[in-house]
């Protein structure tokens, strides 16, 4: 008997591991000033908290101007969400990198870079490469700019750095200030290596007509169940409402 038993437990199946599913989100926080023009940074924080995300790419964390100081308690953030922020070597007391910052739950960052994008107005990536869950995945945080010609530029300066770096699952995520597709655009552009994702109507809050955030993922992965956060609360707590979907990576540990 012992031995039939033996023979059944070395006949089973090997199941493979599940593809591991994040949630993850972009928001323009607009400096925490919201429709009511009252700069209300708990408010900020409860939105993300109402979203509940993995991963977040927030935009317009820092001010623009003079020291370009970060504004969240990122004491208190953590505290509410869990997510903890992407560091940046900057020279001043700014959270992240042209306003763009990072946050992860429960991830290991192994790799961080910032990217000057080409343009009348002083504009930035961040790309951070991470191992969460059994996966290894490359997100970048990106804010293009007003001009559509800058807007062009920034696309290829990003694609080009990509281009450069290894093949891994790569998540785009912000305010691509572009509502446009078709032939020339930049949504046209970062096509060639993100997949067709459906615009998402997120600007302005109160009443969203133009899809000017974006969350993008390629060469491999799967976004689902992407919307925009629409609720009482996030369409008074900026201009611009979040977008959120789920991001699920290749099974095993995700790297090709």
């Amino acid at each position: 008997m012992r031995g039939c038993l033996s023979q059944q437990r070395r006949s089973l199946p090997i199941m493979p591991e599940p593809d591991p599913s994040f949630t993850v989100a972009t928001w323009n926080m607009h400096k925490g000033i919201g429709a009511d023009r009252r700069r209300d940074l708990m408010r900020t924080v409860a939105v993300i908290a109402e979203m509940q995300p993995d991963i977040l790419a927030l935009q317009e964390a820092d001010l623009r101007f003079g020291s370009r100081a970060g504004l969240l308690d990122l004491d208190h953030l953590h505290h509410r969400t869990g997510l903890v922020p992407v560091r940046v070597e900057t020279p001043g007391p700014s959270h992240g990198w042209h306003g763009n910052l990072i946050l992860v739950r429960d991830g290991q960052v192994t790799g961080t870079e910032t990217i000057r994008l080409p343009g009348l107005e002083p504009r930035g990536a961040l790309v951070t490469d991470l191992d969460i869950g059994q996966a290894s995945l490359r997100v970048v945080a990106a804010h293009f700019g007003l001009l559509r010609q800058s807007r062009l530029r920034q696309a290829h300066a990003l694609l080009e750095h990509l281009s450069e770096r290894d093949a891994r699952p790569t998540l785009l995520m912000g305010d691509l200030n572009e509502w446009r597709g078709g032939p020339a655009s930049p949504i046209d552009l970062l096509m060639r290596h993100f997949q067709p994702a459906p615009p998402v109507r997120s600007f302005p809050a109160r009443f969203p007509l133009l899809p000017l955030d974006r969350l993008l993922v390629g060469p491999q992965g799967r976004l689902s169940e992407l919307q925009a956060h629409d609720t009482p609360l996030s369409r008074r707590a900026s201009d611009h409402l979040p977008l959120k979907a789920r991001l699920t990576l290749p099974g095993g540990n995700g790297r090709p």
